[in-house]
């Protein structure tokens, strides 16, 4: 790609796998002024580990830095102590500064998996959230109405339902607006449910006289099961720091109808290319062998081509170092109540009894879903767990609700 490229057919490429672009014609008059735009997007670092979900916006961001514009890997230590409510029922409990700052120091270093180092701009809100005076908060507080801010759907739910909204929660979506400003972005990146935060950007633009932002939402990636979005905390996601057969494996795994949404979303390949895959799985090609290529590309980007290359291979089909078998089984466990993963295994029956269960754990040999395990990880009704016991003994296991 290059920056010579006509605003026409930079556009195109801007917008695959977008949800939406807001508002086009100011976009496109904003390219055609032939300088680099700057390009933000923010991450409250809430957790240490990034998924394949969260890197389509990164892959986003890296087609705006391909074209030749600046990009801004905004970090929220600020904001993550504020704790983001999009999306919430509840107030979430605000980060220490610690936990902040130890999570934004990973984020830094996997996202360079996507992006150049050399032509990305990592910042910190606090850099300007710390320089505003009480003065300087007020007036940015009255840049905004109550009512507005109970316009957001969540806002609204919680306060019909009579659940608490704490003051410092209506601050967010002013704090995460005033990056724009701090930053003068001219494009904002988001996921679709960011939409009000990023909306909130334009307006401080226009209250602080400057050109508002243009807004680029990208969907929020279904998870491998199909039906909700990629989730840790749902089980059913990739890391992209997991092993290389953990993330094999889960690739092949997602149904068949996710193929050309991650392909679309994840992958860098052209659309002509995907499309030449299409037609090829149209005329027989095995699924399976589809999915291989769309896992080769994605172990390649975060592991190596070597990783990559060598990702499907085991030892007597019981792969070592986190890797799972081809031939996972399944076993379901009924269970009312949230359960350590010891009595997890035994009710499985991938250990012979409890006290095999606890041994296996003090010797660290038990993984779940990639990553070893010991006794006080508890596992929650609801939910998959791929788990291994010692060396041979594997299983996807269905916690179902009792």
């Amino acid at each position: 790609m290059s920056s010579n490229m006509l605003p026409e057919e930079q556009i195109a490429l801007i917008r695959r796998g977008t949800e939406s672009l807001l508002v086009e014609e100011e976009l496109l008059a904003k390219l055609r002024q032939g300088r680099p735009l700057r390009v933000k997007a923010g991450f409250d670092p809430t957790a240490p580990d990034l998924h394949l979900g969260h890197t389509v916006l990164i892959n986003k961001l890296k087609v705006f830095q391909d074209l030749g514009h600046e990009v801004i890997f905004l970090i929220g230590d600020f904001t993550g102590m504020i704790g983001d409510p999009s999306g919430k029922s509840a107030t979430r409990p605000p980060l220490t500064r610690e936990q902040v700052m130890a999570n934004a120091e990973t984020y830094k270093e996997q996202v360079f998996k996507i992006l150049d180092p050399q032509k990305t701009r990592i910042a910190f809100n606090s850099e300007w959230i710390n320089l505003l005076t009480p003065a300087d908060f007020i007036r940015l507080a009255s840049s905004y109405t109550v009512a507005r801010m109970l316009e957001r759907e969540d806002f609204h739910n919680r306060y019909s339902t009579q659940q608490p909204i704490a003051i410092h929660e209506f601050l967010y979506p002013l704090v995460q607006g005033y990056d724009s400003v701090a930053l003068e972005a001219d494009i904002e990146l988001g996921g679709t449910d960011q939409t009000f935060n990023l909306l909130m950007g334009r307006e401080l633009q226009r209250s602080y006289g400057q050109a508002p932002q243009c807004i680029l939402t990208v969907p929020l990636l279904e998870g491998l099961d199909g039906v909700k979005k990629m989730s840790k905390s749902l089980g059913n996601y990739v890391g992209i720091q997991e092993a290389p057969g953990v993330m094999y494996n889960k690739i092949l795994s997602m149904p068949d109808e996710l193929i050309w949404r991650y392909f679309e979303l994840l992958s860098f390949r052209s659309m002509t290319e995907i499309e030449g895959l299409q037609h090829e799985m149209e005329a027989g090609r095995n699924p399976r062998d589809i999915k291989i290529e769309l896992a080769h590309e994605l172990i390649a980007r975060f592991h190596g081509a070597e990783a990559a290359a060598n990702a499907h291979k085991s030892a007597g089909n019981r792969l070592a170092e986190g890797e799972l078998p081809d031939d996972l089984p399944e076993i379901e466990v009924v269970a009312g109540a949230v359960l350590p993963i010891g009595a997890l295994l035994n009710r499985a029956g991938l250990v012979k009894n409890a006290a095999a269960a606890r041994n296996m754990l003090d010797a660290g040999s038990v993984r779940v879903d990639g990553e070893v395990v010991g006794k006080d990880f508890m596992c929650q009704p609801g939910h998959d767990y791929v788990c291994q016991a010692g060396k041979k003994n594997f299983a996807r296991i269905k916690m179902l609700e009792g």
